[in-house]
């Protein structure tokens, strides 16, 4: 395994997050206590040092049972949680990004995760109602008092994002130093806005569902086109099965696995952590392996090939353009 360092900071992260969203079996499919330790020890004995929560998550109980599986050896893990969803539905307060939830959200998850610091800490999601102002200040306050040592954003469009960063450069407080967006073959939507903004601020992303919510593991590879199944709710598209099917034909020619292959093109843009998730020691494994998968060049252009993905505008009328502005200075 070999390491990054996070956004513009000294923090060293493994080039594959460990995703707890499966840390417990409360509301659906996830993994036992014990089949989560032998998860984490298994990733911890491939180099792996950074794993990923939410207050959210199992109701709770990924914090509680990584809380639990990192005693005596958290100090040796990035641990990465986020808040903005709701604690408590029926309290007008219970969830968003204002500094109200913001404390009582961290005082919660240090709680489960049984620390004192959370090591990264995520807005989750963007929250209309609150000022970017004000939950900048928040994160701030908590980086001052020690209890989170560095931040990052998910799922928040790119201008916000930029404001918030300009906001904190402008005032002396703590910027965003990574950005998590769902990135995959299926899904490519991040590479329009979200991505060339991150690299000009120098944010490390982690990619969530990098297989497509499992699509491009390629157990649905068997279904036949039109033929709808059920995935998380939603509906397989016949597109999703196509693309998952090149991947496949190109796994079988380079002899690993679906899974290997979609990990492997997700992780090869510079900047970009996939986040594995897995609800057995086997899956963990296989995801694993991507690391030691190289594409060449002819093979990545065939997956790409295969999402029909084009950025749009504007990004393709200023490239469309760009000799009539700059004439000879064009490259």
């Amino acid at each position: 395994m070999r390491y990054t360092t996070f956004g513009r900071t000294g923090l060293r992260m493994s080039e594959l997050v460990l995703g707890a969203m499966t840390f417990g079996e409360q509301g659906g499919v996830g993994a036992p206590i014990e089949e989560c330790r032998r998860i984490l020890d298994a990733y911890a004995e491939a180099g792996g040092n950074a794993v990923d929560t939410a207050i959210n998550y199992r109701g709770g109980a990924s914090e509680e049972i990584l809380g639990e599986l990192l005693v005596g050896r958290r100090d040796r893990f990035v641990v990465a949680t986020k808040y903005t969803v709701t604690r408590d539905p029926a309290d007008p307060n219970g969830g968003g990004n204002h500094r109200k939830n913001l404390r009582l959200s961290l005082e919660t998850s240090l709680r489960r995760l049984r620390t004192d610091h959370i090591d990264i800490y995520w807005v989750h999601i963007w929250d209309r109602h609150t000022p970017i102002d004000e939950t900048m200040r928040a994160l701030d306050d908590a980086v001052t008092a020690g209890k989170v040592l560095y931040i990052g954003v998910s799922d928040t469009p790119a201008w916000v994002v930029s404001r918030a960063n300009t906001l904190a450069e402008w005032r002396g407080w703590t910027p965003f130093a990574g950005l998590q967006v769902p990135y995959s073959l299926i899904n490519r939507d991040a590479e329009r806005e979200l991505m060339p903004m991150a690299e000009a601020y120098g944010l490390t992303v982690t990619a969530w569902s990098p297989l497509g919510g499992g699509v491009l593991s390629g157990k649905y590879g068997s279904a036949a086109p039109g033929e709808r199944t059920r995935l998380n709710r939603d509906a397989i598209s016949d597109r999703d099965l196509g693309v998952a099917r090149v991947v496949q034909d190109v796994a079988g020619e380079l002899g690993v696995t679906p899974a290997q292959v979609a990990l492997a093109w997700t992780r090869r843009r510079n900047g970009v952590l996939p986040i594995i998730g897995a609800r057995t020691l086997d899956q963990l494994r296989d995801n694993l392996g991507c690391t030691a998968v190289t594409l060449p060049p002819e093979l990545v252009t065939r997956l790409e090939a295969a999402t029909g993905f084009d950025l749009g505008f504007p990004a393709d009328f200023i490239a469309q353009t760009t000799p009539w502005v700059l004439g000879a200075a064009a490259l």
